[in-house]
């Protein structure tokens, strides 16, 4: 008995996300101490921000006291409020349309269809995202299409790890490639003075290898919980807190009838509507969040004029969507405190110039993986890849000038650098709202995630070896 007991304490539990975050945001507190305070120049051209490179300047310091600790926790939700509340807007109006039994009715048919082969349909929905991802389109909008992810990983009985990864792996596979991506490759391109889109042809290897490996990879859990579904990272629970919540509105796939009905086809048709509307939407009028969750109110009024569902039921469906993501929703403000402590400590500028100068004397293989590794560490403080370009790209160019690496490298360099850490970064909005909505908890998710983003390291590796030795230029 007595040893049982010692187990019970010697056992490890990981600490919760906010747990983990919270203690994040402390250390960039203690860190305010310890780094010198310092900033760089900046400039504006054509409506762009960029940093002047060799206008680091040491300044007077600012450590964050216990006030700016907890303090940071409120202006982190203040900065990602547009987030936060997109979030539980989706989640709301997910549940409306859940509760009609549109989103089931058609994945069961589509997997009629398909006659159950979850490998076949894992690869096509990540291959597709991951296609559209490399052109540039989806985005951020990708936080819409997880339904579709989860609704599929449920009627074929997975979990919903796999439901998120099916679209939000296939989706960073593409963005991380960036084969026509015009933002935050041609931002990085601009500035390294590049045609734009040039050095397509190893991005489209980079790309194949990276949806390959996350396709095999995300088939290979799946197949292991569909044999064994004991072996989710779930624990149990494969679609996390929403279980609950679809118990309460009486919507469990199991409990609904399996025919589609022309109600149901008529939301699902709203639903695709007003996505592929949005998508239109993104690419051509630049819209961005805030439309995004205007869009999905608007939905779901139609969804419910079209199921006749009567406004009290429409409130209190929408309240319980919503309450079940509150953990992620949260989790994504949390976050941000991160950069606030440390863009207020004036210390985000010293960490660039402190491990970005010494580069200049490395040799050029190891000064292009050193490269490597410090951009997927400082996306881990700066996620968004654009305001990442501004900041590490105009002092990455002279650098790589003075290694003899060509800027296509660099840019390669940077772009793998940016992209790869984004899958596990807690700092990272969008990927705690797809957390959020999918019902993943970000400690189940790096589990999941860890093996993978260390495939894709290996890829980069390789990449931006070959990119070396071949001198990679501009065509």
């Amino acid at each position: 008995m007595e040893q049982e007991r010692k187990k019970k304490r010697l056992k490890f539990t990981m600490p919760d996300a906010y747990i983990i975050i919270f203690s994040i945001i402390a250390l960039a507190a203690i860190a305010t101490y310890l780094i010198p305070a310092g900033s760089y120049d900046r400039e504006t051209v054509d409506d762009i921000t960029k940093v002047v490179p060799n206008s680091y300047t040491a300044q007077e310091s600012n450590p964050a006291n216990l006030l700016d600790l907890f303090t940071s926790i409120q202006l982190g939700m203040v900065e990602t409020a547009n987030i936060i509340f997109l979030i539980f807007i989706i989640g709301g109006i997910i549940a409306v349309i859940e509760s009609t039994g549109a989103i089931d009715s058609g994945l069961n048919k589509l997997i009629d269809k398909t006659r159950g082969r979850y490998i076949i349909l894992i690869t096509t929905v990540s291959a597709m995202f991951g296609i559209l991802a490399s052109m540039g389109v989806v985005a951020n909008a990708v936080i819409a299409f997880i339904p579709i992810g989860i609704g599929l990983a449920r009627s074929l009985k997975l979990d919903a790890i796999t439901g998120v990864a099916m679209i939000y792996l296939g989706y960073y596979s593409g963005m991380i490639a960036g084969v026509f991506d015009p933002t935050i490759l041609g931002f990085a391109q601009t500035i390294a003075e590049l045609p734009l889109f040039s050095g397509i042809v190893l991005r489209i290897f980079v790309f194949i290898a990276l949806i390959t490996v996350t396709i095999l990879y995300t088939n290979s859990y799946a197949r292991k919980i569909r044999n064994n579904p004991e072996k989710s990272i779930m624990a149990g629970r494969p679609f996390g807190d929403h279980q609950q919540v679809s118990d309460e509105v009486g919507d469990l796939p199991e409990n609904r009838v399996t025919s589609f009905t022309t109600t149901q086809k008529l939301v699902i048709l709203a639903f695709v509507g007003s996505l592929v509307f949005f998508v239109y939407g993104a690419f051509t009028k630049q819209w961005g969040i805030n439309e995004l969750a205007g869009i999905f109110i608007m939905m779901g009024v139609v969804v419910a004029i079209i199921a006749r569902i009567n406004p009290n039921n429409f409130v209190k469906i929408f309240i319980s969507g919503a309450q079940s993501i509150a953990y992620g929703a949260l989790v994504a403000g949390l976050a941000r405190g991160v950069v606030i402590v440390m863009e207020n400590g004036h210390i985000l500028d010293t960490i660039v110039n402190m491990v970005l100068v010494p580069l200049e004397s490395t040799t050029l293989l190891v000064g292009a993986l050193l490269l490597f590794v410090f951009n997927m560490g400082f996306n881990l403080l700066v996620t968004a890849g654009d305001a990442q370009a501004a900041i590490v790209m105009p002092i990455m160019v002279p650098i790589v000038d003075i290694l003899g690496m060509t800027r296509q490298t660099g840019v390669l360099t940077f772009k793998l650098g940016d992209g790869f850490t984004n899958i596990i970064a807690p700092t990272s909005g969008v990927l705690m709202a797809v957390l959020a909505i999918g019902g993943v908890k970000w400690t189940q998710w790096i589990r999941f995630a860890i093996p993978l983003l260390l495939m894709w390291i290996v890829v980069g590796v390789i990449a931006i070896t070959y990119a070396v030795l071949t001198g990679y230029g501009p065509f």
